[in-house]
């Protein structure tokens, strides 16, 4: 398959989805949110041991929920949940939501990542969630940072610090496929060494680093199995989402999502592991149909697990050092 990515190389080369993110660099913390321009049909799909989530049972297929309005990544453990309720208010303003009889209810499932223990400030007097999910949507648009924003901005991974990352391919029949993810492990996104990515067989032009595979042997050494063991103890995880904009059904929409872990289990060592809340989102759009969807589904699955160990490895390229972090950045090597 020729894999050629999209304009701006981000999921928003998926039509009608925008991207806002916001962050507190005293909190190390921040919340990304990606918005449609319209509902779109999505599901989810969890493989790590230690998931935090808001409204995701309405994404499994046999839900009557038809779509969602958007989807929320963040910081703050179990407190950033509150984001997606500072999204929600902003959304209920703007008259947009699932129509029950004369009411509207935005649905906005939303998956958070362990960042409490990363050297910010977090003894707040009330909960900066919500109103870090407000200014995310606020600022939504085609064009955003990597890195050290939104949702990755207190990422961590075993060795380095993590990020905020995204990738897109544009396949041949015309389909674009996307992904965004807040890549916070407890494994390693670096071969010993901590420069070569694990991810680096799917690199497209030199986008984080143009290193290639380590000519070294794949072998972990003792001080990254050390750090690990030190990782594994707090808790980490990587949260996702794909997107493309074919027109799936929510059961497609699942398959993707599930296919879309391997990308993360490409670009991260150990992957999925029992205190990784890993979760990627998968939503469709539908501005194409499919001619052939039979082979076309499979494309996509395969695009979307490639696009997302893309996306994981030039989150932590991208990311940068901020006061009082307690790990290095692959930039500093």
């Amino acid at each position: 398959m020729n894999l050629k990515p999209g304009p701006r190389n981000l999921i928003t080369d998926v039509a009608g989805l925008c991207v806002g993110n916001a962050r507190d660099d005293a909190l190390k913390s921040g919340t990304t949110v990606l918005l449609g321009e319209a509902p779109f049909t999505c599901s989810y799909a969890v493989m790590g041991g230690a998931p935090g989530t808001r409204e995701t049972d309405l994404l499994a297929p046999d839900k009557s929920a038809p779509s969602v309005d958007a989807l929320v990544l963040s910081g703050g453990s179990a407190f950033g949940l509150a984001a997606a309720q500072g999204v929600m208010d902003a959304l209920a303003e703007q008259g947009r939501g699932f129509a029950v009889g004369p009411a509207r209810v935005p649905l906005v499932p939303a998956a958070i990542l362990f960042d409490l223990l990363n050297g910010g400030d977090k003894g707040w007097a009330e909960n900066p969630y919500p109103a870090l999910g407000r200014a995310a949507l606020d600022a939504a648009t085609l064009d955003f940072a990597l890195g050290t924003q939104g949702a990755g901005t207190g990422a961590t991974t075993a060795m380095l610090k993590g990020g905020l990352g995204s990738a897109s391919v544009v396949l041949e029949g015309g389909i674009t496929v996307g992904a965004l993810v807040a890549a916070n492990p407890v494994g390693c996104v670096t071969t010993p060494g901590e420069r070569h990515f694990w991810a680096s067989a799917f690199e497209i032009d030199g986008e984080f680093g143009g290193l290639g595979p380590d000519p070294a042997p794949a072998q972990r050494d003792l001080r990254q199995s050390r750090k690990l063991a030190a990782m594994a103890a707090q808790g980490n995880t990587t949260i996702a989402i794909v997107a493309t904009d074919a027109r799936l059904s929510k059961a497609q929409c699942q398959r993707m999502a599930t296919a879309a872990h391997d990308g993360i289990g490409r670009a991260i060592v150990p992957a999925h592991t029992p205190m990784d809340g890993d979760l990627v989102f998968a939503g469709a759009t539908g501005h194409v149909e499919m001619g052939a969807p039979d082979w076309q589904i499979q494309e996509i699955c395969h695009a979307a697990a490639t696009c997302l160990s893309r996306a994981i490895a030039r989150g932590i390229y991208h990311a940068r050092p901020a006061s009082g972090d307690l790990m290095p950045c692959w930039s500093d090597g």
